[in-house]
């Protein structure tokens, strides 16, 4: 896994700023008024400072924004970055400062200044999440992410919140990693692999093959990877942090590991990006990371279909008809609308097994929903109003862009067949919709449930908020944040 930048909790000491190495940050207010450890940056720069907060520089800076002394006179450091941020801000301001001096840092120290700012730790996290770089297969060596200093008034305070900030970013790494992976290097195997060495963490993990999978019934999964030489997997992760016998929340993650659409085949144009349709399954293996090492007073299972979709002699064929696990029949119109047929088994399999409390499943599941959102928010689909609010909260608290959309009985008329109990497609006609109510058929009356349609936002071709371009890691902040406010707040 990509390690983020190491970040150290350190008590004020003005006398070290002179020999601080690399680039030092001080945090001012709109109104230009300095903390101690601005003012005696500005005595050692000799004034340099208080002029630059007193030109129209700073009179235009927007609170989030970074200006730079290169080369101040009187410290070690190559430069000072002077960021635009109240003392009192909110946690999303404060990660969007840490943002812009995460896009400056490099490979050089970072000493912050943050002693008198309220939110040292959402500074810290908005620079560890945009210093990502996945560099895993690059043969030119990099240089090393040197570390980065906050230093706050009492580091003992915010111990506790520090260690929580640190795992949750861990887990949005992990997440952008394996959505970053190729495929011949993330294989289904490889990512089983990779989930199995969690067990470290504290996490249970049971890894299904083929031959249980038959066993079980799971027809729509193993359709989707008949084309592959990839076997097909089901792993399951089991946080067991909460108290015995209080039924878990199931996560529930689609992981195509490629995607060429099977017989329905793809255009070529584009194509490479189908490394990123396992994004479900990240998110789901990043949170519960991310839940295990800050050790969640919560229970929570996390489940992924792990498959391949190619075209070959035994890929499932447009028109043939499937058996799901549930025991419904499903007429395949279309190979690439795949997705579904793997989370309609493994969430029938999370329901028999576990009997949530509540279920959420992520997928890359429909071109339709980036039509209708585009790239900034994820589609949200629900049995429960309840359950979605509570989830649309916890996203906006974390400044992950999600949005609810309809579901009805028309829709689902859409999904109708002939000749099986549904289709697995309804038509170009609010696809992302009828993908929903597809998934809904294997969503027991009485639960809770949530689907996310993430293919807006598991990667993206620029900059986003808290991510360089490319994977993005949405979703494992929210979903933490959702255990956090559901089941920890019990």
């Amino acid at each position: 896994m990509t390690m983020p930048v190491s970040v150290t909790y350190a008590e004020t000491d003005i006398d070290q700023i002179s020999q601080a190495e690399g680039r030092i940050a001080v945090l001012i207010g709109q109104d230009g008024k300095m903390d101690p450890g601005a003012r005696r940056v500005n005595k050692l720069t000799k004034g340099a400072l208080a002029r630059m907060l007193q030109g129209e520089a700073f009179a235009k800076m927007k609170p989030g924004e970074v200006k730079t002394l290169a080369w101040p006179t009187g410290l070690v450091a190559e430069a000072v970055d002077v960021v635009c941020v109240e003392r009192g801000a909110k946690p999303d301001e404060a990660r969007k400062a840490g943002v812009a001096l995460g896009k400056l840092k490099g490979a050089a120290p970072l000493l912050v200044l943050a002693g008198q700012i309220r939110r040292p730790v959402d500074l810290a996290l908005g620079i560890a999440l945009r210093a990502y770089e996945f560099t895993a297969h690059k043969t030119k060596a990099t240089e090393e992410n040197a570390s980065v200093t906050m230093m706050v008034k009492d580091p003992n305070v915010i111990k506790a919140e520090a260690t929580d900030a640190a795992a949750v970013i861990e887990g949005v790494f992990l997440t952008r990693d394996l959505v970053s992976e190729p495929a011949n290097h993330l294989t289904t195997t490889e990512f089983a692999d990779r989930i199995k060495a969690m067990e470290g963490l504290g996490l249970k993990i049971t890894v299904l093959e083929e031959p249980e999978l038959e066993k079980l019934g799971m027809g729509c999964l193993l359709s989707v990877g008949h084309g592959s030489a990839s076997p097909s997997k089901v792993a399951v992760m089991e946080w067991a942090g909460g108290k015995k016998g209080d039924a878990p929340l199931a996560l529930v993650g689609k992981g195509v590991v490629f995607d060429t659409g099977g017989i329905s085949l793809k255009p070529a144009a584009g194509m490479e990006d189908m490394t990123m349709d396992m994004g479900g399954a990240g998110v789901v293996t990043g949170v519960m990371h991310a839940l295990a090492r800050r050790k969640a007073k919560a229970n929570v299972v996390g489940l992924v279909g792990l498959v391949e979709n190619m075209p070959s002699d035994r890929a499932t064929r447009p028109g043939d008809v499937v058996t799901s696990m549930k025991g419904d029949t499903v007429e395949v119109i279309n190979t690439d609308a795949e997705g579904r047929l793997v989370l309609a088994d493994v969430m029938w399999y999370a329901q028999r097994e576990y009997s949530p409390r509540a279920m959420v499943d992520l997928a890359t599941l429909t071109g339709a929903i980036i039509i209708a959102l585009g790239h900034e928010n994820a589609g949200v689909f629900s049995n429960d109003d309840a359950l979605s609010r509570d989830f649309l909260k916890a996203a906006e608290a974390e400044g992950e862009g999600a949005w609810r959309l309809p579901m009805g009985q028309a829709y689902d008329d859409m999904l109708k067949s002939q000749i099986a109990d549904i289709k697995n497609v309804g038509g170009r006609a609010a696809g992302s919709i009828t993908a929903a109510q597809f998934l809904k058929r294997f969503v027991k009356d009485d639960l809770p449930w949530i689907h996310l349609d993430i293919a807006g936002t598991a990667s993206v071709k620029s900059d986003t908020t808290y991510a360089p371009k490319g994977a993005t890691g949405w979703g494992v902040m929210a979903l933490n944040r959702l255990v956090a406010d559901m089941l920890e707040g019990d």
